[in-house]
């Protein structure tokens, strides 16, 4: 909690309000739910009023909070809300799960676990801007195989091999 309030003050500071970002991604057979994130952008737009591009947009703090993952801290509150799991498959965007619904066998699977902060596919790799057929594989898999021991195991190669580091 201390590290969550000093970073909260710190977004506050360099980016101004609000402080968290939130954005609406499907959960637990696909009921809708609020992830919370730090913000890591301004909202910097154009002359025609238009927003920048993301890179555009994305501060040196806010590289910072993502390179080292701290930016998804706050989704420790949609975990004790019961939105989230430590660890399970990663919530998407809601156009990304309507476009690989219909192009990835199995795609809707993934929902019938809680999201969580953590995954299988993160702990090897498959995170952000890699192959989303790779990342449903490592998913599908958590979820037939899924039991303590794999979470546990989860956690123990998140803290251990620094996948929080790997996030973009």
């Amino acid at each position: 909690m201390p590290l969550l309030g000093l970073l909260a003050l710190l977004v506050r500071l360099k980016l101004g309000a609000p402080v968290l970002f939130r954005h609406q991604r499907p959960g637990l057979h696909g009921r809708p739910f609020t992830m919370l994130k730090f913000r890591t952008m301004t909202d910097t737009r154009d002359a025609q009023g238009n927003l920048l591009h993301d890179k555009e947009r994305l501060t040196r703090f806010g590289l910072i909070l993502r390179s080292a993952s701290l930016d998804e801290l706050p989704e420790l509150f949609n975990v004790l809300k019961g939105d989230m799991s430590l660890v399970g498959p990663r919530p998407e965007r809601p156009a990304f799960v309507h476009e690989f619904k219909h192009k990835i066998p199995d795609y809707m699977l993934r929902h019938r676990v809680r999201a969580g902060i953590t995954g299988w596919a993160q702990v090897h790799g498959w995170r952000g801007n890699t192959s989303i057929k790779k990342r449903i594989q490592y998913d599908i898999y958590y979820i037939q195989n899924w039991s303590l021991l794999l979470d546990l195991k989860i956690l123990w190669m998140t803290f251990r091999s620094g996948a929080w580091h790997n996030a973009y």
